[in-house]
């Protein structure tokens, strides 16, 4: 039996063999170690108290060994002693836990400290009211969280009989079996990360519609070409998170090794190249006001943008391997280390034009033109940015009001 008393300035650890109890007494006097219940692991000096040679024919069969476990600091922390709990890192557990087996010990003789120990590389506070301290009621979610006997065992049989399922038509489904008992099983919620972050996000989308909304009153007086640019590429990149960098004038080499320049290159977290236009909101840019056999058309402007788009892609599919490390090392030092450029199917994205004075006919046309291109190129207009920005500021404001 084990169990952990607090006397004076020290935790100790009380254990009573069930079977053959000197065993242990008899181990230290040949100057060998003990573990118990594969979780502590004990020696002589340890121990509260002296044995020596003749101590264990001189005591009864009930014998009790109090060891040293943990010694009480300044700050009301208990420092485990990690010799025997066999940590690298010192875990310290505040005095006002109850501290029980169950804080060390899982299922089949796990030792929790060890499982942690593994994952994380500093000394561990657990309760109390230090900042950097593990709250008592994490911990013992965590512990909740260990799988228990059965569920190790249906987990073996999953394995195995995932093995024999190859071979043996008559092997019963196991993994299935396993994966029904895990959807069933209700563990502790974990923290609400959306709704943690969401006050923050609400507040991140209406800075950027209010910001959107003063540029597209104020485009013509306030904003050079290269400012109205520069600016739509920090909302564009705030609004599509993927996008960690963003280089201008970027030269490629085209079929006939002439240099062109591409005006922005996107690169994602993965390295990935896309390409995108910013062009000024101008209104009469994207669809003709004549029909043309029943049909708006685009606009010189517009067809001209998706023209030099598409020759970009071209370009760039072109350089292949060779023009991937040659713009890889051109911004070297503007990308984070180890990260490599890849032209994979690289997509265009064209920001342009205003919808709002459009007839409804207009816009049907528009969006077939937005989508003939949907594969290669994405067309946005600045009143798709405005709706797309008031409809995610819509449904975060119904997270945060419920």
């Amino acid at each position: 039996m084990i169990k952990f008393v607090v006397n004076g300035n020290l935790l100790l650890l009380s254990y009573i063999p069930e079977r053959a109890p000197q065993w242990v007494a008899r181990s230290f006097v040949q100057g060998k170690p003990v573990t118990i219940r594969r979780c502590f692991h004990l020696k002589a000096e340890d121990l509260l108290q002296t044995i020596d040679s003749e101590w264990y024919d001189d005591h009864e069969e009930d014998e009790e060994y109090v060891f040293i476990f943990g010694e009480l600091l300044s700050d009301s922390y208990f420092k485990i002693n990690s010799n025997i709990v066999a940590t690298e890192n010192t875990f310290y557990l505040h005095r006002s836990m109850p501290i029980t087996p169950d804080l060390f010990i899982a299922y089949r003789d796990i030792s929790i400290l060890r499982k942690i120990d593994k994952l994380v590389k500093e000394n561990l506070y657990i309760g109390g009211d230090r900042e950097d301290a593990m709250p008592e009621s994490a911990y013992i979610e965590l512990i909740e969280k260990f799988p228990n006997s059965y569920e190790l065992t249906k987990y073996a049989s999953a394995r195995v009989g995932a093995c024999l399922r190859d071979y043996f038509e008559t092997a019963s489904d196991t993994e299935l079996i396993f994966q029904k008992y895990m959807n069933k099983k209700i563990y502790p919620s974990d923290s609400d990360i959306i709704n943690t972050v969401r006050p923050n996000e609400l507040a991140k989308y209406e800075m950027l519609l209010e910001k959107l909304e003063r540029m597209l009153e104020n485009e013509c007086s306030s904003y050079s070409e290269n400012k109205w640019q520069n600016e739509i590429l920090d909302i564009i990149r705030l609004l599509y998170p993927k996008y960690i960098k963003a280089f201008k004038n970027v030269q490629v080499k085209d079929q006939i090794d002439k240099n062109r320049y591409i005006d922005i290159l996107l690169v994602d977290s993965c390295g990935n190249i896309d390409i995108i236009e910013i062009k000024r909101p101008f209104e009469n840019c994207i669809v003709s006001k004549i029909q043309y056999r029943d049909n708006y058309i685009p606009m010189k402007e517009l067809s001209g943008t998706i023209m030099q788009l598409e020759k970009y892609i071209f370009y760039l599919n072109k350089i292949g391997h060779r023009g991937e490390k040659l713009i890889s090392e051109r911004y070297r030092k503007e990308l984070p280390k180890g990260l490599q450029l890849k032209i994979i199917n690289p997509k265009g994205i064209i920001i342009m034009g205003r919808e709002n004075m459009l007839s409804p006919f207009q816009r049907d046309d528009f969006e077939i033109i937005k989508r003939k291109y949907k594969s290669v190129i994405d067309i946005i207009s600045y009143d798709d940015l405005l709706t797309r920005l008031r409809f995610t500021i819509l449904q975060l404001q119904e997270g945060v009001d419920d």
